[in-house]
């Protein structure tokens, strides 16, 4: 009988130390979580947000190849890849919707499987959730909403001169539609005048710019086809002398004039602590609330502004 009660005892004092280990519902495991990442492109800021997620998680305890393993996919533009790649995600513990199509895609193809997504322009216009506050069920995660007035401010200020803007942007995309109407919305208080021009694919882009011909500026929202074949479009506006403003650093980088934007790592960080947190406390994805990007920075490319005929001012 006393050695009956000593295995017990035994029993229950190690079930107490595998409670311990985890701390909560769904504390590190003891076998690594699978983390499906999709992204629709390969493109500077994105890649930031994917390596911003992974370190944001690292942040808060769960250690690639420890705690974690990530299966990392890339749709190189094509919605068809994208959909296969959903539908090899169906076994992971939780998906990363990086930008608005991948994260429609992966919404719509895994509806029970947590999802957090990142670089989404507007998440209640793309029906990801209802209220950005309290989504609630299996979504959520950060916006990076374009401040489009403030954006159109900085052309204005930089080149004021400029009287009709060329808009590029993707008609398969809702956020780009989302933002080409806040562009067509808030330009007439400034003064300016849109035309405007959508593309399929970013090998249109070059035609695309240079269809828009009666123009003295361009501009691209957070549009992922348009930004993957933005040499393109910077080799027409230094060929016209127009300059070109877009919504991510990285664009700056790579031949655009200035960009008013968000910190797509840091975005990135932030939702990775977002899913953190609820492996860590349990509960639903929604009931942590959308984050959207308040922090923004000026980015100048100094001789991309040469090359198009611009001295932008010391103020």
């Amino acid at each position: 009988m006393k050695r009956l009660f000593g295995l017990v005892l035994a029993g229950m004092l190690a079930m107490t130390a595998c409670t311990s280990n985890t701390g909560s519902s769904r504390g590190v495991a003891d076998e690594p979580l699978q983390i499906g990442i999709a992204q629709i492109v390969d493109h500077p800021s994105l890649n930031a947000l994917r390596e911003g997620f992974i370190d944001g998680m690292n942040n808060a305890g769960y250690v690639e190849n420890t705690d974690v393993v990530y299966d990392i996919k890339n749709a190189a533009g094509d919605q068809v890849t994208l959909t296969n790649i959903a539908s090899s995600f169906t076994d992971k513990d939780l998906v990363v919707g990086i930008a608005t199509p991948t994260a429609i895609t992966l919404a719509q193809a895994l509806p029970n499987t947590p999802l957090f997504f990142a670089g989404v322009t507007d998440p209640v216009g793309a029906g990801l959730v209802d209220v950005v506050e309290a989504p609630g069920g299996m979504i959520t995660g950060t916006s990076d909403m374009p401040p489009i007035a403030d954006q159109l401010n900085l052309i204005k200020q930089i080149t004021p001169d400029v009287e009709t803007v060329g808009l590029l942007y993707t008609s398969g995309e809702v956020n780009s539609q989302i933002q080409a109407q806040m562009v067509k919305d808030a330009a007439p208080s400034l003064g300016l005048a849109i035309q405007e021009v959508t593309v399929t694919a970013s090998s249109e882009v070059r035609q695309g710019a240079e269809s828009l011909s009666h123009v003295d500026s361009y501009f691209v929202g957070t549009d992922n086809t348009v930004i993957s074949g933005v040499e393109a479009l910077v080799g027409v506006a230094e060929e016209r002398k127009v300059p070109l403003y877009v919504s991510d650093p990285d664009s700056v980088d790579r031949g655009a004039m200035a960009a008013l934007a968000v910190d797509y790592y840091a975005q990135g960080v932030q939702t990775g602590e977002m899913a953190a947190q609820y492996l860590t406390n349990g509960g639903k994805p929604g009931d942590i609330p959308v984050a959207i990007a308040e922090e923004l920075a000026i980015s100048l490319n100094l001789q991309a502004a040469e090359r198009m005929g611009v001295t932008i001012p010391q103020s």
